[in-house]
């Protein structure tokens, strides 16, 4: 598919190359690059391996700027990421996609964006825009579920959320590698070393890097969130499990003076005299009671129960 970059993307046949100050995107599978590269005259040998791009990247070269792009999916952030290439110079931007990603950014920026002063620099801006054009939503509902979690432990109505808080925190490790390559690639754009954007155009990676930027400070203080509860949660634990200690302390400081009683007691010696009195059972059965009544009384004022 070929573009050219007027009031917005207008769709072509093929591309006159000839035309000056015609700023064209192209959209090709690895296959369509490998037969038509040269046409594009930018000066690279770049036989694209689709599988063995593993981040987002720019590259700066003599006659071009190349590079790939590997993107979470949003949803499914674990899962493995879409993966493009691209190649670019002064006249337009090439990318190399087999996975559809590219097409559907582009059906969005020709249906929905027009360019009072169009360039090659907006267009970029716009591209990389879509990519991270839903992430506050997504890294909302990580803090809202995220929220609710942390209520739920204080509450003490959430079984074990170790499992899920470490799915979060992974993908929240991701989706930050993600905005740091994205910062890589923008500052690689800013710094315009073959000077194929115009000096005043390049504030828009300024403005893509600003915003990047946030996205990656929201991230970073989500996983130290995260991390957090974990941690909310293991003191809670601790503060079960010590509660489950402290009463089984008090039931056996309860019971201590009644396992002496039995203790003596059952040591058979002949002479007992007491075994011989009437009251000798009656009594002892008074004394437990009173042992028990008065250890709760005293555990009580001592806040222990």
């Amino acid at each position: 598919m070929y573009y050219y970059i007027r009031n917005s993307l207008e769709k072509a046949e093929h591309l006159n190359f000839t035309k000056k100050n015609s700023r064209y995107v192209a959209v090709l599978t690895s296959a369509e690059w490998l037969a038509c590269k040269d046409q594009f005259d930018m000066g690279i040998e770049m036989d694209i391996d689709l599988n063995s791009i593993h981040s987002t990247k720019a590259e700066v070269n003599y006659d071009s700027l190349t590079g790939s792009f590997c993107i979470p999916d949003r949803n499914r952030i674990s899962e493995p990421n879409t993966k493009f290439a691209f190649a670019l110079d002064e006249k337009g931007i090439v990318f190399i996609d087999d996975s559809g990603y590219v097409a559907k950014i582009i059906d969005r920026i020709t249906a929905c964006k027009r360019w009072a002063v169009p360039s090659l620099e907006r267009f970029i801006y716009d591209f990389l825009e879509q990519i991270v054009s839903r992430d506050q939503i997504t890294l909302e509902k990580f803090d809202q579920e995220l929220d609710s979690i942390e209520s739920g432990i204080m509450e003490g109505g959430i079984t074990d959320p170790s499992q899920r808080i470490s799915h979060i925190r992974s993908d929240l490790r991701d989706m930050r590698i993600h905005y740091e390559q994205l910062l890589d690639l923008s500052q690689e754009l800013k710094e315009n070393e073959n000077n194929f954007f115009k000096k005043e155009n390049t504030r828009y990676f300024h403005l893509f890097t600003q915003r990047v930027s946030r996205l990656h400070d929201l991230t970073t203080s989500l996983r130290d969130f995260s991390i957090q509860i974990r941690d909310l949660y293991q003191s809670q634990l601790d503060v079960r499990q010590n509660r489950i200690m402290a009463l089984l302390t008090i039931i056996s400081s309860i019971f201590m003076p009644l396992t002496l009683i039995a203790g003596w007691y059952g040591m058979n010696f002949k002479y007992m005299p007491e075994l011989e009195y009437k009251i000798s059972y009656p009594l002892v059965i008074a004394i437990s009671i009173a042992i028990v009544i008065v250890s709760l009384i005293f555990f009580k004022k001592k806040k222990w129960l």
